[in-house]
């Protein structure tokens, strides 16, 4: 059974950063690809980030340049590094793992851009 478990959101002003976490239990997640999806009120959830198990990368244009996916496969983490936060990055975070046909969610975190 594969658990996550998001942390690292928050409300922060146009411009700042955050840094999301999500911690996975279980013992696929070095072979598994990891990746961000957010929500915004009135919205469809959308990727932000994906990182696959071999460490590629590929990102929403909307955060290209911005936002950086990264793991750590011995502590079984995904983290987001969030910079120069828009108002529109505002949203529910979610962390996904997905391992062939298999998709898990964490419950989510809030993260508020606003002054």
């Amino acid at each position: 059974q594969v658990q996550l478990v998001e942390s690292g959101g928050g409300l922060v002003q146009p411009g700042w950063s955050l840094r999301l976490s999500c911690a996975a239990s279980g013992s696929i997640f070095r072979v598994a690809a990891m990746g961000w999806y957010r929500q915004a009120p009135g919205k469809q959830r959308e990727l932000v980030a994906v990182i696959t198990s071999g460490g590629s990368t590929n990102y929403a244009d909307s955060v290209k340049g911005r936002f950086t996916i990264s793991r750590d496969d011995p502590k079984n983490t995904v983290y987001l590094q969030m910079n120069s936060l828009k108002p529109e990055d505002t949203a529910v975070y979610y962390c996904n793992l997905n391992f062939f046909t298999r998709d898990y969610w964490g419950q989510g975190t809030q993260v508020t851009v606003s002054s």
